[in-house]
């Protein structure tokens, strides 16, 4: 039983975090409270660092624990009635995944409005059957009630927090989750300060670690903040300032410091309101690798989807992972170079995003090839994943009328008389109905033999074939292989760190198939297609509609990809020429969107499950804003649904 008074839902053992700090010159040691870990009503929490302190008219706090969970509720009510009290809390409970009962031990109640307002009689007894042991009010409340007279130094927020009675200090709550799909590296909180720590919290599971969250009361969207209260997992590839970056290997990790500049991709998003919970995982240095065989340095992250032991893909492995398994996750960003973004996307069964070569920078990014890098951004909803990439994605105009032509590469298609096929044909016969138009037939390949420029193979593939690895084997290499070797020589005697099968592959056939001289070929080719596709393609510009038309291809087919499969040992980066391609080479979007699921028998659980069919909507270059106009307008209509977490997309 825990000590009498107030606190009876909370862990009286809780834990205080100290990091200990010794002296430079003096044997005296430092201390700092890096928070603290509590336990309400069995759901962990952290407080963070002092928001605000109380002033308190008098009352015995020597009945009170050192720590309490508290409530702030502020209306604009001049009457404030036992009602609107239990409307609000029943609201803060189906809104806010932090607030839960135990939080109204102590409740504070703000007066937003003009002038006094009055607590009718009822509110306190209403409080104290919901577990109310300490009814405070600000000034600007009046009340006939025993009911304590408090104000805040500082001015904060509703919602829940920790207090101390005894100094009147003010915590935020953040509620702990376990990670048990692996999808993150480290997570962080913020630092005060405009950068980030690691989160010096964790509890209890095999291999997993906590990340903190913290409640979405304390934030509201406006114009300036389009994205105020966004919780937001980056790929380890990211810099943050106040942390290192590991690109999914130990030895980056260890050898260089923290950052000390937050990359501006991802400070225009916290510009925007988006808060950091943590970083995620990544095939090592944005390469691509085969889970279970290929990840060394780091364990692969767990796709929720079917039997849980399908591959998440790569290399935005973490970020994929994370925005199909948790609630608690609104977004997540990644990289695409060769479909890092999309390939997660279609493997989970997200919305997700390569946007057009340019649309942010990715200065303090690790980079796979300059020339092709790109961040984007999962989510499980339309109407959010548009509104991140309105906030994002500045330099594009916003289109609001769609294209009328809609490219379809019959070829690409599975056949309508399968499970995949049916699901993809009924979803593009309903986009054709709300366009107003039809599809067009095409092949590229085709249309590339009756319209390449002179002075280039008749043969689309024989032009492209090695183009995208010749880029990205010898960017890497010449930009963060060599540095990162040298680095590490010099402070480990001479010694090379290790690194994964796939990366030194890509890196050692980049070198051994012309490195420099290949590169400088490999990007002219690259240069032809995007001017071809512009001109004589199909990603010509429009005035009115951005894009003269839509490209749309089936992503992923609801085929298995398990992660327990041996592999033989990767042989050569990936060659050749498709659909996926397209973007990459013309630096254009493709939006990877959920259509549906089929069902597979799984040979680990021995049961029906099911996987993700999804398909890509691509155009021409800059258009990223219209495409994701219309794909939130699908969603609308409800041609497109928003997924949940889990092994389904859509339960039934």
């Amino acid at each position: 039983m825990a000590p009498g008074g107030l606190g009876s839902s909370l862990w009286r053992g809780y834990t205080s975090l100290l990091l200990f700090l010794a002296a430079s010159t003096i044997s005296a040691t430092s201390t700092i409270d890096n928070g603290k870990l509590f336990a309400v009503n069995n759901i962990n929490y952290y407080s963070g660092d002092v928001v605000s302190r109380m002033v308190t008219s008098y009352f015995d706090s020597a009945r009170f624990d050192a720590i309490v969970p508290m409530t702030i509720i502020r209306t604009k009510e001049a009457l404030l009635t036992a009602e609107i009290i239990e409307e609000t809390i029943s609201n803060f409970s189906a809104t806010d995944d932090v607030f839960q009962t135990g939080f109204l031990e102590a409740v504070l109640l703000v007066y937003d409005g003009d002038g006094r307002g009055q607590v009718e009689s009822t509110v306190q007894h209403a409080l104290q059957g919901l577990g109310n042991k300490l009814a405070m009010a600000s000034p600007s409340y009046q009340s006939r009630s025993n009911i304590t007279s408090a104000r805040l130094r500082h001015d904060i927020p509703k919602g829940p927090y920790f207090y101390s009675p005894r100094t009147g200090e003010v915590y935020q709550a953040f509620r702990l989750y376990p990670d048990h799909q692996l999808a993150f590296t480290e997570a962080t909180i913020s630092d005060g300060a405009g950068g980030f720590k690691p989160l010096p919290a964790t509890s209890s599971g095999a291999m997993t670690s906590s990340v903190a969250v913290p409640s979405r009361l304390y934030y509201t969207p406006t114009s300036t903040k389009p994205l105020a209260g966004l919780r937001l997992g980056v790929k380890d590839i990211f810099d943050l300032r106040g942390l290192r970056t590991s690109g999914g290997n130990r030895a980056f990790y260890d050898l260089y410091p923290p950052r000390n500049t937050t990359g501006p991709a991802l400070q225009r998003l916290i510009d925007a309101g988006a808060i950091i919970v943590g970083k995620m995982g990544t095939v090592q240095f944005a390469n691509g690798d085969n889970p279970t065989a290929d990840w060394v340095d780091f364990h692969c992250p767990f796709n929720p989807r079917g039997d849980g032991y399908q591959s998440p893909g790569g290399s935005s492995s973490g970020p994929g992972a994370g925005i199909a398994s948790y609630d608690w996750l609104d977004i997540t960003v990644g990289s695409d170079t060769g479909g890092s973004m999309r390939n997660p996307g279609g493997l989970q069964g997200v919305f997700a995003n390569r946007p057009s070569t340019g649309a942010v920078s990715l200065d303090n990014v690790l980079p796979l090839c300059h020339e092709l890098d790109t961040a984007g951004v999962f989510a499980r909803d339309a109407a959010t994943w548009s509104r991140v990439m309105h906030a994002w994605y500045q330099n594009f105009t916003n289109y609001r009328d769609y294209p009328k032509r809609l490219f379809y590469p019959n070829s690409s298609f599975p056949s309508s008389n399968t499970a995949s096929g049916a699901l993809l044909e009924g979803f593009i016969v309903r986009v054709e109905d709300f366009l107003g138009t039809k599809r067009e037939f095409v092949d590229i390949a085709s249309h590339w033999e009756e319209s390449h420029p002179s002075n280039t193979p008749s043969n689309i593939t024989d032009l492209l074939n090695t183009t995208y690895a010749v880029l990205v084997s010898v960017d890497q290499y010449r930009s963060l292989s060599l540095p990162f070797y040298a680095d590490y020589a010099a402070k480990h005697d001479g010694r090379r760190p290790f690194v994964n099968p796939g990366p030194l592959l890509r890196w050692a056939w980049g070198q051994n198939n012309g490195g420099d001289a290949a590169y400088g070929e490999a990007l002219k080719n690259k240069t032809i297609f995007k001017d071809w596709w512009e001109s004589d393609g199909y990603g010509k510009a429009d005035d009115k509609t951005c894009s003269e038309g839509i490209y749309i291809y089936p992503y992923s087919k609801g085929q298995t990809q398990y992660r327990n499969t041996y592999f033989d040992a990767p042989s050569a980066p990936p060659m050749g020429f498709k659909d996926g391609r397209v973007a990459i080479l013309a630096g254009t979007p493709d939006l990877v969107v959920p259509v549906g699921e089929v069902p597979y028998y799984s040979t680990v659980s021995l049961k029906t499950e099911f996987m993700p069919v999804t398909m890509s909507f691509g155009a021409a270059r800059g258009c990223d804003l219209m495409l994701a106009n219309l794909i939130e307008d699908l969603e609308q209509t409800g041609i497109l649904k928003p997924v949940s977490t889990g092994p389904r997309m859509y339960p039934a």
